[in-house]
């Protein structure tokens, strides 16, 4: 069955998901780069970065398993880039250069329309402004029975959350503290909204922690 999951999203023992200020220097904002220390040696990481090599283990284990039965993304405009406001032109094609790591449809919810955006590889970036829900319903449609990957940022992690609409999220604790930046818990009451733990991994440079929202049967009982 399709689910819609965030997979290998890193965060900081204090609860952040990125660091602030971002611009082209940080793409994931001031020392953002310090949650992926876990991610980058690995083989998974060094596959889709064209690379050969790297590191094996539960790390890449959680990386692989990332990318697995991924019919379709979604993911926030500053995940795209760092442009804010009206689109100046069309020049801006995402950090990844011609052939992003994405190979399926990817939906990016921005308030400003851009036209479709084709890439070498099978990643075609579609400009959805009409909000996350919005968003998810093409998405399930060009996934096409295979799993839905919110990408993030933190921002739009926590609107599919405050919706209900997560299923599964896979979190890569790294053990570093920001203090400012993105929170990704702030203000979400999660065991409300139905969320819980399920799973919980040692790797070798991250604590990895499943969290699934739990369905209620008709008699009150979580399943």
């Amino acid at each position: 069955m399709s689910k819609v999951k965030v997979a290998a999203f890193s965060i900081s023992l204090d609860g952040f998901g990125a660091g602030s200020g971002q611009d082209l220097k940080n793409p994931m904002g001031v020392r953002g780069h310090e949650l992926h220390p876990w991610l980058f040696p690995t083989e998974t990481f060094q596959k889709i970065t064209g690379k050969s090599g790297g590191s094996v283990g539960v790390d890449n284990d959680f990386a692989a398993q990332s990318f697995e039965n991924v019919g379709a993304w979604i993911m926030g405009r500053h995940m795209f880039g760092p442009i804010r406001g009206p689109w100046p032109d069309h020049s801006w094609k995402g950090w990844w250069g011609n052939k992003p790591p994405y190979h399926t449809p990817v939906f990016v919810l921005t308030h400003h329309p851009r036209p479709d955006l084709t890439m070498e590889g099978g990643t075609t970036f579609h400009f959805v402004t009409d909000g996350p829900e919005a968003a998810l319903a093409r998405a399930r449609e060009a996934a096409d029975g295979k799993d839905i990957r919110i990408g993030g940022g933190v921002s739009v992690l926590r609107q599919y959350l405050a919706l209900k609409l997560i299923d599964e999220m896979h979190l890569a604790v790294s053990p570093v503290l920001l203090g400012e930046g993105e929170h990704i818990f702030g203000g979400l009451d999660l065991p409300m909204l139905g969320y819980a733990p399920s799973t919980t991994v040692s790797g070798e440079g991250a604590f990895h922690v499943i969290v699934r929202r739990m369905e209620r049967t008709t008699n009150g009982e979580e399943s």
